[in-house]
């Protein structure tokens, strides 16, 4: 798959001329060739602006999925599309009176504003007054604007690039804020695609239906992404609160779902600005789950192969791609064995979430459970394995209960974790199109989000 994906990287290049690129000398632009690693002169503006955030993504994470979608057919080891697209690094530390370790809606008020934050702070400063935002000025220039996340959509990342929040636990001040808050006499995004029905579709207030009777189209199923036009706003709910886990959701990539509905909404003359969100491979870090991480950056490469592509037909399409932060300490090779094993986790069809949602609705007997649990995973269990799936005490909590089959893919893989949390790592980013060359090198988070102001200036 990945020596098919890079001869199709090429082949866009060649024929389109499509730049991902870096930085040599402060006045020299270059566009780098994906295959040749040819350097050439690139001058010019993004019409487009896409910013992905891919949430709780450091380094490790992008090193595992490589690893993990590699052709084994293959003596080498196949690059991806971030080793194509890497331009840099950022540090991600938040405002000092929180530290060095950033949580998501600091993070995402850097990348969106330029302005370090709190922990806990949605598009607002250390004083808790309101900032611009990225989008707001897009919106301001008269540009479109959209987010398509597979979260709530009133969570931390898209909040604080939309609303102004002290704290993102504020979920339904948040939604309403997103309705409330108007430029120039205009909503602040034209297309919302996520999930959080529960936050917008409340008993002392419907924000779904204020949005439709304002002339917005309102979808509730991805089979519904299709009927929607580019002549009016969009609102996609999908879910109660986040989407479910991509190995369980009827369209496992539906990052690229949405992401191809939300392009295909806002292209216009005065260009857009779209924010994506791979919004769980964080929860799967804090989880500690292995299994769900290497799904979730599956979702999020198959929308960047799709991106390829779209780009090259829209050569004045800035890409930028960055983490807020990394989550878990994720470790490829752990217990001092010189191992990483990810292939067995292509046999693993179902997240631990489902497995043991279904073992506590089925009630089955202890030896019933381990025969599930067997066929669910697709590998041998050792005998300490099988041991502890039959003491597990159905009464604990999930979380307990997923704990015991997550070590056991963990230890078939030689998988590591060393925080339930998030830590202070710098992250990577990747560019590509018009304007990438700003993003080479280190930076700050912050720095990301000043270069979009520049270019959208």
């Amino acid at each position: 798959m990945q020596t098919r994906l890079v001869k199709l990287l090429t082949l866009s290049i060649s024929a389109l001329t499509l730049s991902a690129c870096v930085i040599v000398t402060p006045d020299i632009n270059v566009q780098h060739d994906l295959d040749t690693h040819i350097f050439t002169k690139s001058e010019s503006t993004p019409k487009n602006i896409i910013m992905i955030v891919a949430d709780g993504m450091g380094p490790a994470y992008t090193t595992a999925y490589r690893y993990y979608a590699d052709d084994p057919n293959t003596p080498e080891i196949d690059a991806t599309i971030f080793d194509q697209w890497h331009v840099g690094n950022a540090s991600t530390y938040p405002a000092t009176i929180s530290g060095v370790v950033t949580d998501s809606a600091a993070s995402a008020t850097a990348l969106a504003s330029g302005i370090k934050s709190y922990n806990g702070a949605i598009g607002m400063d250390v004083n808790k007054q309101p900032v611009t935002t990225v989008l707001h000025r897009a919106k301001v220039k008269g540009m479109k604007t959209g987010l398509a996340v597979t979260s709530q959509i009133v969570h931390a990342t898209p909040a604080a690039y939309v609303a102004h929040n002290e704290s993102r636990q504020n979920y339904n001040a948040i939604a309403d804020s997103f309705f409330d808050d108007r430029i120039n006499g205009e909503h602040k995004v034209d297309v919302m695609l996520g999930g959080g029905t529960d936050y917008f579709i409340r008993d002392d207030r419907d924000i779904r239906q204020l949005f439709v009777d304002q002339g917005y189209q309102y979808i509730d199923s991805y089979a519904q992404l299709s009927s929607l036009t580019n002549d009016a706003g969009a609102l996609g709910l999908f879910a109660p609160v986040g989407l479910p886990w991509a190995l369980d959701d009827i369209d496992p990539s539906r990052l690229r779902t949405m992401a191809q509905t939300a392009t295909r909404i806002l292209e216009n003359n005065q260009g857009y600005f779209l924010l994506l969100e791979a919004s769980q491979v964080d929860w799967a870090g804090h989880g500690r789950d292995i299994n769900s991480a290497m799904a979730e950056m599956q979702d999020l490469h198959l929308m960047l192969e799709w991106l390829v592509e779209y780009q090259a037909q829209h050569p004045d399409t800035l890409v930028v791609l960055t983490a807020d932060h990394s989550t878990g300490g994720l470790t490829l090779a752990a217990n001092g064995e010189y191992r990483w094993e990810p292939a067995s986790l292509h046999a693993i069809t179902t997240s631990v979430t489902a497995m043991i949602k279904h073992l506590v609705n089925s009630a089955d007997e202890p030896t019933k459970r381990l025969a599930y649990i067997k066929a669910q995973l697709g590998f041998e269990l050792t005998q300490a394995d099988q041991d502890a799936v039959l003491a597990m005490d159905m009464n604990a909590k999930s979380r307990s209960l997923e704990d015991v089959i997550k070590r056991i893919i963990d230890r078939k893989t030689n998988t590591g974790w060393t925080t339930w949390g998030h830590t202070a790592v710098d992250v990577q980013v990747f560019a590509v199109g018009p304007g990438a060359e700003r993003f080479a090198g280190h930076q700050d988070n912050t720095d990301i989000a000043k270069r979009i102001f520049e270019l959208l200036d």
